[in-house]
């Protein structure tokens, strides 16, 4: 196993269990304060190996799928909250075994699954809809672009279809609580035929309320009074990056330093399309540690891009300025690498993968995962 100079183990998503805990507590204290269920969504953060941590703070769980919903009744301890574009009739029993609720996207979804709906009250059904509002920027992460696949729109639904108990939208990503606000006005708006008839809403995820400037008193503020305005709504909130915001990095050496036409990149043992796949798909220049992030070369600083080990052309992000020059075999640790990482990484040119490991609150570091030649090959059988 390398090792960095800082003493991490090379390449690894290092998990910093303080941090961790510090996002639960707060996550927790907001559930508490606000009296509304707060859950964990697998889509962001699914380290199962750290639920005994996360059972502590937050007991249940939000699945995209049925391995999603397996691993929250298995490893989770409890039946997951599910919501998928599309459920199919062969998975659909075992989804009702691992789901005490389960959320439909189309009306046409309800009618299909009917059949095999139980009426016994074991689960509990809710429809998608689609507020067709969203601040979100990047139409990638917008659920609520025009065309959407996800979710009815109020004009489409007259009445609440025969055995449906909940509500579920999500429009948020990285939101704030103000834009929650604007959205459930929308939401009281445009539904107040339907909401009181439910008994649950789920108000989906990004709800980033452990970003360093997040307003908390204002998302208690509004939940507070949102429950008052609809006192016989269970309310329930998922956030996903939420719980892992700022709780480890991913660690790196460089291997190589290659100038051309005046740029310098310093290619690292990690991928960008690999290891850190939302820098590339968002894009945003993720925070390396002991560099400043520039918008463009400057020849007479330190400046440098990054490259990935990839051999996809496209497999680098910068500009880095760095106080000294570069060398190989130089550490570089990369910020907020525990949420939407690990869960999305691929085994792309059979790079090696970073292990996973956990820095506990005492300094030792526990290694959570090892990955081997093994598991590439087994995922190419």
């Amino acid at each position: 196993m390398a090792t960095t100079r800082s003493g991490y183990p090379s390449p690894a998503y290092i998990l910093e269990e303080k941090r961790l805990r510090d996002n639960l507590a707060l996550i927790r204290n907001v559930a508490e304060r606000a009296g509304v269920e707060i859950i964990l969504a697998f889509k962001a953060y699914a380290l199962w190996r750290t639920f005994p941590i996360i059972r502590e703070y937050v007991p249940t769980s939000t699945a995209s799928s049925i391995w999603e919903a397996q691993l929250a009744y298995e490893e989770m301890g409890a039946r997951a909250h599910t919501f998928s574009p599309a459920y199919t009739e062969e998975e659909f029993p075992a989804l009702l075994r691992y789901s005490s609720h389960i959320t439909f996207n189309s009306l046409s979804q309800i009618e299909r699954m009917r059949p095999l709906m139980p009426r016994d009250g074991s689960t509990s059904f809710g429809l998608r809809i689609n507020p067709e509002y969203s601040a979100v920027e990047t139409d990638l992460y917008n659920p609520c672009a025009p065309g959407s696949r996800f979710g009815v729109p109020a004009s489409e639904l007259t009445t609440l279809p025969e055995g449906i108990e909940g509500l579920h939208f999500h429009s948020l990503c990285e939101g704030s609580a103000e834009d929650l606000e604007q959205t459930l006005g929308i939401i009281e708006r445009n539904f107040a035929h339907i909401l009181p008839q439910i008994k649950w809403l789920n108000m989906g995820g990004g709800h980033l309320m452990t970003r360093q400037g997040y307003d908390v008193e204002h998302l208690i503020a509004v939940l507070r009074a949102f429950r008052e305005r609809h006192p016989h709504l269970h309310l329930i909130l998922e956030p996903g990056s939420a719980f892992a915001w700022q709780a480890g990095f991913l660690t790196s050496s460089i291997v190589d330093i290659v100038e051309h036409h005046g740029i310098r990149t310093a290619i690292v043992d990690v991928s960008f399309t690999c290891h850190m796949p939302d820098c590339l798909e968002m894009p945003y220049q993720p925070a390396i540690r002991g560099a400043r992030s520039t918008s463009e070369h400057r020849p007479e600083a330190y400046s440098y891009r990054i490259g990935g080990c990839s051999c996809l052309s496209g497999d680098f992000v910068g500009y880095w300025e760095f106080d000294e020059p570069l060398e190989v075999g130089q550490e570089i640790i990369f910020e907020d690498m525990l949420h939407y990482t690990t869960v999305k990484t691929t085994m792309f040119n059979g790079i090696t993968h970073p292990r996973i490991a956990l820095l506990r609150t005492d300094g030792t570091i526990e290694t959570l995962r090892t990955y081997t030649y093994e598991d590439y090959r087994e995922r190419m059988d």
